[in-house]
Order: C-alpha cells, then structure tokens, then sequence
C-alpha cells in the first residue's frame, strides 16, 4: 500500500511558476512510474506528465510540453512536477499516482494523492 501526498499548490498570476511535489510511503515507490494528472471543476480528469521508475522516461501532454518538467528523487521516495509559464488555463486540482504506464491514454495508476490545488489569475 502506498500513499501520495501532494503539495505545493496555490495561487499564482499568469506567467508564474509552482513546483508540485508528490510524497510517497508505505510501499516501494522506486518500483512504479509516476503520473501526474489535473481535473478542473465540470471538466475529465486528464493526464499532465509521467516518469518512468527510474525517471529516464519522461512523457507529456501537449499543451503543457515546454512549460513543465516531472522529475522524481527515489532516494527520498518523492515526485515532482516544476510549472513554469503558468496560464489560467492550468488551473486544477493536480493529483499524483503511481503504477504502470503504456502510454499517455493506457495506464494503470495503482495508488492516487487526493491532490493539490493550483490557482492561475490573469
């Protein structure tokens, strides 16, 4: 059983930028990918960006590509995603899981984070 912790959301202008990290424990993180997924109010929940377990794979959506970086540090067993260019249109509730990715539309996220929250203003 693994357990993600999500922080470092909260609010920024336009342009702004946000590290999220993704704090895992109880279960061997180092051994599943890690995704990171965003779901604004009324709207699907959709992938952001992933790494594989040992971080060299790195896939993003399109319209975040070039703005943020997923990165993980197994030796402290934590995530994280650094949002650069921030745009109101980035503003979700951004959850973390682990688990075994295929590609971006065909995973299998084993454990979620309740997430956290970002805020983009203009």
């Amino acid at each position: 059983q693994v357990t993600l912790v999500e922080s470092g959301g909260g609010f920024v202008q336009a342009g702004g930028s946000l590290r999220l990290s993704c704090a895992a424990s109880g279960g061997t993180f180092s051994e599943y990918a890690m995704a990171w997924f965003r779901q604004a109010p009324g709207k699907e929940r959709e992938f952001v960006a992933s790494t594989s377990a040992s971080g060299t794979i790195r896939w993003y959506a399109e319209t975040v590509r070039g703005r943020f970086t997923v990165s993980r540090d197994n030796a402290i067993d934590t995530g994280f995603l650094e949002m650069n260019s921030l745009k109101p249109e980035d503003s979700a509730n951004y959850s973390c899981a682990v688990g075994y990715m295929f590609s971006q539309k065909n995973y299998i996220m084993h454990y979620w984070g309740r997430g956290t929250l970002v805020t983009v203003s203009l």
